[in-house]
């Protein structure tokens, strides 16, 4: 079967950075799905693994985590799904990845496809929707159709989590949701999405939550450049509040947080696959939720562009586009 994959950590203007390969097709075992492979997304961790996570000496490793596609056999100990099924999920960081045309993935992190979404708007969703989910409502603990009073900040609005986690707190709670955005255009990304109120990252920021006549913010989930933000959201945030974080940021003075009681919150969407969690179908729960909210109309995908189809040649595009720090939303490629 086709696949991208690299051997070696190279500048992604380089054509050996990806590179087509041909490789067997996987048979599944257990509660392993094996799905055909239709559309893909590109996400921060994709370039941050081919930059830093090398693979052996001469060894080949296939990136990619979300897909969208349909099952072509399953596993014997399979019970949530049946050849046929329109899936999507967002696999593991510690297998192959879902750029090559089948794919294993465990049954229970995968979910069935919106009916009401194209294939690559799907692809758009997985990882972004996980790791949105995850923070707000299992790690900061934000209230589900509750919060009234409250206050949300997304540092990081217009990017793949920031867009989607604006619509889970507009749509799931009650919170006032306040999201960062430096550029007119990624401003009018976020607020189409629901934020109530845009703030300037590229500015201080506690000032201008002083400006809206708040006096703390009692959530902040902060996408990216923690460190460099890290300052400005201790004096920012509500006494006895919450930060929660995805990135990997510098060290960072977790010492600030005491005098204000405040809780960090890590999140990482790959723990439950990769620790075999007990309550590691959660994740095919939270994304059947989420199929059933796009179908509602209650969500909306978060698909920006499709750049082609997938081959080493688009996806070396679409890496290039995530590093620069201008992607707004998510980055698809369909089709092989």
């Amino acid at each position: 079967m086709k696949a991208v994959g690299f051997r070696k950590s190279l500048p992604i203007a380089d054509a050996g950075a990806l590179i087509d390969v041909e490789i067997d097709r996987p048979i599944p075992t257990g509660r392993d799905l094996l799905v055909r492979v239709e559309a893909v997304s590109v996400n921060p961790v994709d370039t941050k693994v081919r930059r830093n996570a090398l693979p052996t000496e001469g060894d080949l490793r296939i990136l990619g985590f979300d897909a969208a596609g349909i099952v072509e056999a399953v596993g014997p100990d399979v019970t949530l799904f049946r050849p046929g099924d329109a899936v999507f999920y967002a696999g593991s960081i510690d297998r192959p990845g879902t750029n090559s045309e089948y794919h294993l993935v465990d049954e229970r992190i995968v979910g069935a496809r919106p009916a009401s979404l194209s294939v690559a708007e799907a692809a758009a969703l997985p990882l972004t929707a996980i790791t949105a989910w995850e923070m707000l409502f299992h790690r900061l603990g934000l209230p589900r159709d509750g919060g009234d009073g409250k206050s949300l900040l997304i540092v990081g609005g217009a990017g793949g989590v920031g867009s989607i986690a604006i619509q889970l707190a507009r749509r799931l709670s009650k919170v006032r949701v306040l999201a960062t955005a430096s550029r007119p255009e990624t401003a009018e990304w976020v607020r189409a999405l629901g934020a109530h109120d845009v703030i300037d990252h590229s500015r201080p920021m506690a000032e201008q939550v002083k400006a809206l006549g708040l006096v703390g913010v009692d959530y902040v989930f902060s996408t990216n450049a923690t460190d460099r933000h890290f300052q400005d959201l201790v004096e920012l945030v509500a006494p006895q509040g919450h930060i929660g974080l995805i990135d990997d940021p510098e060290p960072i003075d977790v010492r600030l947080l005491k005098r204000k009681s405040v809780s960090l919150h890590w999140e990482l969407m790959f723990t439950r696959p990769l620790f075999q969690t007990d309550d590691m179908i959660a994740q095919h729960d939270l994304l059947t939720e989420v199929s059933r909210l796009v179908d509602a109309g209650t969500l909306r995908t978060t698909l920006t562009e499709t750049l082609g189809r997938i081959d080493a040649a688009t996806l070396r595009k679409a890496h290039a586009l995530i590093e620069s720090g201008k992607a707004r939303g998510k980055v698809v490629l369909e089709g092989f």
